[in-house]
């Protein structure tokens, strides 16, 4: 029986968002926490910091299930010290908030999706990974790994907890790659560094369709899922499809000692290379509409909102 009542964090920002209009559109019940006092009917207060557990069960008390997608974001503002602070524990604390305030539940939700990254795999070059990869190395690597291990509590009281590894999510409205749809657009769009670093893009559509899926259907799915489209691109590969779908040049090449400026520590990320394959997904079952980056890149445009 697919869940009814479902509690998801970081409701305003782009994936998070977007999920609560899906599954609101489907009819469903959503609970939107928020550190603040609610303001909506919708709305309940957590805590993030894990100091007020009371009100993090009673926020989720009567929930099917949970979907935690808060957390600072990583491209926001240049690394420094204290930011890098702010990134950790804005996804180590958050996520062992949840994850103990389910355990104690009298009745647990059925399912936890917790948010992860593809970062866990570190530095991959043009190696194909998949679940079975062991972590890596690196800032984002150590966080991811953290992270995780902090949605422990939720799994030990026997609540099916999938560690959602997400990739690029191709979106207009809001993430890394809708920093990337105004510059494509102006005709200012080009291969990053060296421009051979894979990434490995999904549509946002996509997304949505595979955590409902998760959600909904894999009931014997548990444990770490990467959110990739099924074919991960080259940056060159990623630049010549935002320039034939936008119709734009992509004459000019961003090099990596400017994105070193600009971006300091995270230009380490950008530049890097992840080849992630969604091996388990595809395993279930789950079908991908917009399988490459230009899919993808349309199926943005074409989106409302």
């Amino acid at each position: 029986m697919e869940p009814r009542r479902i509690a998801i964090t970081g409701s305003h920002g782009l994936i998070g968002g977007a999920q609560a209009g899906t599954l609101r559109a489907e009819g469903r019940d959503v609970v939107r926490l928020v550190r603040r006092e609610p303001r909506a009917g919708d709305e309940r207060r957590w805590d993030p910091t894990g100091r007020d557990p009371e009100a993090n069960a009673a926020a989720l008390d009567g929930c099917d299930a949970v979907v935690h997608m808060a957390g600072a974001g990583v491209a926001d503002r240049r690394w420094t010290a204290r930011y890098k602070r702010v990134i950790r524990d804005s996804r180590v604390l958050g996520t062992a908030a949840v994850a103990e305030a389910i355990a104690s539940l009298a009745t647990p939700p059925r399912v936890f999706l917790s948010g992860s990254a593809i970062g866990f795999y570190g530095y991959t070059g043009d190696r194909e990974v998949d679940e079975r990869t062991p972590g890596g190395t690196g800032f984002l690597a150590d966080v991811a790994r953290d992270w995780e291990a902090a949605a422990a509590p939720a799994e030990r009281a026997g609540v099916r907890t999938v560690l959602i590894r997400t990739g690029l999510v191709v979106a207009r409205s809001g993430g890394a790659w809708g920093k990337l749809f105004p510059l494509f657009r102006a005709g200012l769009g080009g291969p990053i560094g060296g421009g051979r670093q894979y990434w490995s893009p999904i549509a946002l559509d996509d997304y949505l369709a595979a955590l409902r899926f998760l959600m909904d259907e894999a009931d014997d799915v548990s444990g770490p899922v990467n959110l990739t489209g099924p074919h991960p691109v080259t940056n060159r590969e990623a630049t010549r499809a935002m320039g034939r779908v936008l119709r734009r040049p992509t004459l000019f090449p961003v090099p990596a000692a400017v994105l070193r400026v600009v971006l300091g520590e995270f230009s380490q990320d950008v530049v890097g290379s992840q080849r992630v394959l969604p091996r388990r997904l595809l395993d279930a079952g789950f079908t991908f509409e917009h399988p490459t980056v230009e899919d993808a890149v349309r199926a943005a445009l074409a989106r409302r909102g």
